[in-house]
């Protein structure tokens, strides 16, 4: 018995997004989807144990749950997953129009836009490094969750997709930007504490920085509070507050925006944090 959940999410000029479930009491699972001439394919996977292989080159992938590629492809290519022992095949494919990348990032206007089209038209950001697909981030599942649940339509669904797909494109590069920081620091205390002093502001766990740095969680924990005498945690939470004190002087600030600013998604945990650590309120202590 199977059943199979697949659709068309969004489709314009330049924009295509196709999410697909299927689910099966069998052992074997099939699915296909198109490249389109000159263009860009995120390919999230959502389901453990996926094979790839690609019509045009035999080229031929192996994913774990929740590893995604960005792939150019200059023809339109026909690419088949399956899974096996699997009860569930599921992924979200975004097309992008290789000329909505290139007015979007603007290669002629800066050395860095440039480089940027040039790996994505390269396929340099397939791997993260050793080979390996790159892992989804929180917020890039929290981003497709907001695409494949979002009900209106027209011009506001537009903007709303393209922002969304904007974002994510801005998580890829910075991952990858994070990975080449990663190969050229050494792996010391004092790396750490730059790597903090520079990312604070993140909704970083634990986790994605011990594999952006390259030393195993615990490692990084024992490490960090031998040498300052405080944890990663502690120490994030003091920049984060100090930056939000300096910041919270200017009334043209809203607290809001300061929260997010200190790496704060909720108003509440910023608010709850600040008083803490201060004796007063955000708002207490801005109007004296």
């Amino acid at each position: 018995m199977k059943q199979k959940k697949r659709g068309l999410l969004f489709q314009s000029e330049y924009i295509k997004v196709v999410f697909n479930e299927d689910e099966t009491t069998e052992n074997y699972l099939r699915s296909h989807f198109i490249e389109g001439e000159s263009s860009f394919n995120l390919l999230f996977l959502l389901s453990p144990n996926i094979n790839l292989r690609a019509s045009d080159c035999g080229t031929y992938f192996k994913f774990q749950k929740n590893q995604y590629i960005l792939h150019y492809s200059s023809l339109e290519n026909r690419a088949e997953l399956w899974t096996e022992d699997q009860e569930v095949l599921k992924y979200l494919q975004i097309q992008i129009n290789y000329q909505y990348v290139f007015n979007l990032i603007d290669p002629h206007s800066n050395s860095e836009s440039a480089e940027i089209l040039k790996n994505m038209k390269n396929n340099n950001f397939i791997f993260l490094h050793k080979q390996t697909p790159p892992n989804m981030t929180v917020e890039m599942h929290m981003i497709l969750k907001e695409i494949s649940g979002y009900s209106k339509i027209g011009v506001i669904q537009k903007l709303f997709i393209e922002a969304k797909i904007i974002k994510l494109l801005i998580l890829i590069f910075e991952q990858f930007n994070e990975k080449d920081i990663k190969e050229d620091l050494s792996k010391t205390p004092e790396t750490i504490k730059k790597f903090l002093d520079e990312n604070y502001h993140k909704n970083l766990k634990i986790e994605e920085i011990s594999k952006i740095i390259g030393i195993n969680p615990n490692k990084l924990r024992k490490e960090f509070k031998e040498h300052y005498q405080t944890t990663i945690v502690d120490y994030i939470s003091e920049l984060r507050m100090l930056k939000a004190k300096k910041m919270i002087i200017n009334k043209e600030i809203m607290i809001k925006e300061i929260a997010i600013e200190c790496g704060y998604e909720y108003v509440q945990n910023f608010t709850r944090a600040f008083k803490k650590k201060f004796g007063v309120s955000p708002e207490k202590l801005r109007l004296g």
